[in-house]
C-alpha cells in the first residue's frame, strides 16, 4: 500500500523515539488520525478533554522525562488553544513539537472555516522553527528540524500540515537542485567556555568569604558537581522554583526556594553574601539577588541569549553546568574557615522550626501550611510532584523538602493556572512506574483539573505503579490574587472576582472510579494523605482550607505584617462580617519568630 505523509510524519517520528503523542481529534488532522489507525496507535495518541491540556501533558512529559514533547491539534481552534501550554514550553525552556492541521491548501485565502492564519498565530511562540509542509518532498527535512530544533533551543517548534497534502502520497526529497535531504542522527554535545574565561571565575570565587551559590533547571545534569563546588567554597545553596530537584534539601546547607515564594535563609544568603555563583537559572527578580556592587558574580549558562542578565557579574561562562564545573572544581580553593556556612545551617534549623510552629497554627477549618507539612515526610523518595499556580505554590516551596531521586516542577515563568493536573499526567506518561502527587488549587481545579480527572480514568491502567494523588486546597477563594490585593495594593477582598463555589471534588473523583477524600478537620490530614498514597490506583483529596492564612514573604518584616493586618481589617470590614475581625491576630501570629536583623530596624 503507498505510504501517505501523514504514514510517513508518523513513522518518523517513532525512528526519533517518540512514543506518545498528546492531543485532541478534528478534521484539520483526520489524515494523521487515519494514519494513526493504520500505524496500530504507534506512537500512541493520548486523548486530553482540550488541547491546552495536551499541551501542558506534553510539558510535563518533557520535563519529566527528559526527552522530546509532541502534541497535535486540528486546524482553527484547535491550534488557538495549543497557545498557552506552548508559551509554557517557551517560557520554562522545554522540548515540545506541536503537529497542527491546517484547512486544505484549495481554500487557503478565501475565508474557508477554520482558516486561521497559523504563522502569525505561532510566530512568537515557536519563533524558533515554524514551518508548513505544502508537498511531501519537504519532509523528513520539515519534521527533523523541528525536532532537532526543539531539543537543541530547548523550545517550542510547530510543524503545520493542511488537511489535503496529509492525504497526499509520500515521495522523498531527490537529488536534485532546491531539493533538501535529511538524516535522523542527533549526537549529544557540551558546551564549554574557554580556559581563561574559567580561570577568572576561580579567581572570583577563591577570593570570596561569604559565597553564596543560586541553581536553576538547567544545574539538574550537575548535582555531584554543584555539591563538590558548595563543599569546597563553604557556600550555601539556594533554588529557583524550577531547580527544587536540583539538589537534595538533606544537605544542609541547603536554603531551598528563594524569591517571593522563597525561605528566609534563602532571602539572607543572597543578602549577605560577598560572591555569587549562578548556574543554570534565568532567577529574574533582582530584588532577592546581592544588592548591586555588593556582591561579585559569576553565571554559567548554557544558553549565550540568557547569559549576563539580572546581575552584572563579573565573569559569564557559556556553556553546559556539569562540563564547565568539571574545568572549574579544580582551580577552586577549599575554603578552611567555615563561620559563613555554620551561619547558613543554622539559619535553616530554625526556618524549619518556624515552619514547624507555622504548621501547628489553629486555622479554620484547616490550616493549608499544615496540610503541606503533613506530606513532607510521607512523600516516597522516588515521588514525582505537580505544583500548580496560586497559594498552593508557597507550601510547596516552603514544606515539602527534595530527597532521593524526587522530581518537582511547576509553571515557573508564565506562573499560568491549570498545569498541575495536565503536568501530572505526563509525568505518569513520562514515568509510569513512579508515583505522582498533584498539589493543586481550587481554582485551578475547576478552571481544567476535572476535566482532565476523565482523562486519569480513561489511562489509569496503562500506568505500572498506579499512584496517582491529585490534592486539592478548597478554600472558596482565588486566594493568591486575594492576598496580591491585600499586600500590594491595600484593597480589600473583592468577592465578585475572588470567590468561587464549594465543589465536592472527592465524589466527582468516586463517579469516575476512582478513590475520594474530602477533609474537613486538622486530625484527619495525615490519615488523608497516608490512604491517598495508599490507593491502588488514582487519587482525590480534597482539603478544606482557612484562605486568611497568610503567605508572608520571606523579607517581610513584622512592622510590614502589622501595617498589612490593619490593612485588611480596615478594608475587609465592609465584608458583612466574612471576615473575622481575628485576622489581624492570625498574621502575627504566622509571622516568623526568627533573630532580629538589620532590615527589622
Amino acid at each position: 500500500m503507498t505510504m501517505k505523509v501523514a504514514d510517513y510524519i508518523l513513522a518518523r517520528l517513532s525512528e526519533w523515539g517518540v512514543e506518545h503523542v498528546f492531543g485532541y481529534p478534528g478534521d484539520g488532522i483526520n489524515g494523521l488520525l487515519a494514519a494513526w489507525g493504520r500505524a496500530e496507535n504507534e506512537p500512541r495518541f493520548i486523548q486530553a478533554r482540550h488541547e491546552e491540556m495536551a499541551a501542558f501533558q506534553a510539558v510535563g512529559y518533557a520535563k519529566f522525562s527528559g526527552r522530546l514533547g509532541v502534541c497535535a491539534a486540528t486546524s482553527g481552534p484547535g491550534a488557538i488553544h495549543l497557545l498557552n501550554g506552548l508559551y509554557d514550553a517557551k517560557m520554562d525552556h522545554v522540548p515540545v513539537v506541536a503537529l497542527v492541521g491546517q484547512t486544505h491548501r484549495s481554500a487557503m485565502g478565501g475565508s474557508y472555516q477554520q482558516e486561521v492564519d497559523l504563522h502569525s498565530l505561532f510566530k512568537d511562540v515557536a519563533s524558533d522553527f515554524l514551518e508548513t509542509v505544502t508537498v511531501p518532498e519537504q519532509l523528513p527535512n520539515v519534521l527533523d528540524r523541528a525536532i532537532r530544533t526543539a531539543y537543541a533551543r530547548r523550545a517550542p517548534t510547530a510543524v503545520i500540515i493542511p488537511a489535503d497534502v496529509q492525504d497526499l502520497d509520500y515521495s522523498a526529497p531527490t537529488h536534485d537542485f532546491k531539493m533538501v535531504p535529511s538524516s535522523l542522527d542527533r549526537s549529544g554535545w557540551s558546551a564549554v567556555p574557554s580556559n581563561s574565561a574559567v580561570e577568572r571565575a576561580a579567581e572570583v570565587l577563591n577570593a570570596g568569604e561569604r559565597v553564596a551559590i543560586l541553581v536553576g533547571q538547567g544545574a539538574a545534569g550537575a548535582r555531584k558537581e554543584v555539591q563538590r563546588a558548595a563543599e569546597t567554597l563553604g557556600a550555601g545553596v539556594a533554588k529557583a522554583l524550577l531547580g527544587l530537584d536540583v539538589l537534595s534539601d538533606e544537605l544542609p546547607y541547603v536554603t531551598g526556594s528563594t524569591g517571593l515564594l522563597g525561605t528566609r535563609p534563602s532571602y539572607e544568603l543572597m543578602r549577605d553574601c560577598d560572591t555569587l555563583l549562578t548556574i543554570g537559572s534565568s532567577f529574574p527578580y533582582s530584588q532577592f539577588l546581592p544588592e548591586f556592587g555588593k556582591a561579585r558574580g559569576v553565571q554559567i549558562d548554557l544558553d549565550p541569549h540568557m547569559i549576563g542578565m539580572r546581575y552584572p557579574y563579573e565573569v559569564n561562562l557559556v556553556g553546559d553546568a556539569r562540563e564547565t564545573l568539571l574545568r572549574l572544581l579544580p582551580l577552586l580553593e577549599r575554603k578552611e574557615a567555615r563561620d559563613w556556612q555554620e551561619e547558613i545551617v543554622a539559619g535553616v534549623r530554625r526556618w524549619r522550626e518556624v515552619m514547624g510552629s507555622r504548621a501547628e497554627v489553629s486555622a479554620d477549618p484547616v490550616n493549608p501550611e499544615y496540610v503541606a507539612h503533613c506530606l513532607d515526610p510521607l512523600l516516597p523518595s522516588d515521588a514525582i510532584v505537580t505544583c500548580d499556580s496560586g497559594s498552593v505554590a508557597n507550601w510547596y516551596a516552603r514544606h515539602l523538602r527534595m530527597r532521593g531521586e524526587m522530581r518537582g516542577s511547576l509553571s515557573g515563568t508564565l506562573a499560568t493556572m491549570g498545569c498541575g493536573v495536565p503536568y501530572a499526567i505526563g509525568a505518569k506518561f513520562a514515568r509510569p512506574d513512579r508515583p505522582a502527587v498533584a498539589l493543586v488549587g481550587d481554582g485551578a481545579m475547576q478552571m481544567n483539573g476535572l476535566a482532565e480527572l476523565i482523562t486519569v480514568a480513561k489511562y489509569r491502567q496503562l500506568w505500572e505503579d498506579p499512584r496517582l494523588v491529585i490534592a486539592i486546597w478548597n478554600n472558596q477563594d482565588l486566594n493568591q490574587v486575594t492576598w496580591e490585593m491585600r499586600a500590594m495594593g491595600g484593597a480589600p477582598q473583592f468577592l465578585p472576582s475572588q470567590a468561587i463555589p464549594d465543589v465536592s471534588y472527592a465524589r466527582f473523583a468516586e463517579s469516575l472510579g476512582m478513590t475520594g477524600i474530602r477533609v474537613e478537620k486538622p486530625e484527619q490530614v495525615e490519615g488523608a494523605w497516608r490512604e491517598a498514597l495508599s490507593a491502588d490506583g488514582p487519587a482525590v483529596v480534597e482539603f478544606l482550607t482557612d484562605p486568611d492564612v497568610p503567605p508572608i514573604p520571606p523579607h517581610a518584616t513584622r512592622e510590614q505584617m502589622e501595617a498589612t493586618a490593619e490593612s485588611i481589617i480596615k478594608g475587609d470590614s465592609d465584608r458583612a462580617g466574612m471576615v473575622r475581625q481575628g485576622l489581624k491576630a492570625k498574621v502575627q501570629e504566622f509571622l516568623p519568630h526568627r533573630k532580629k536583623t538589620s532590615d527589622d530596624a
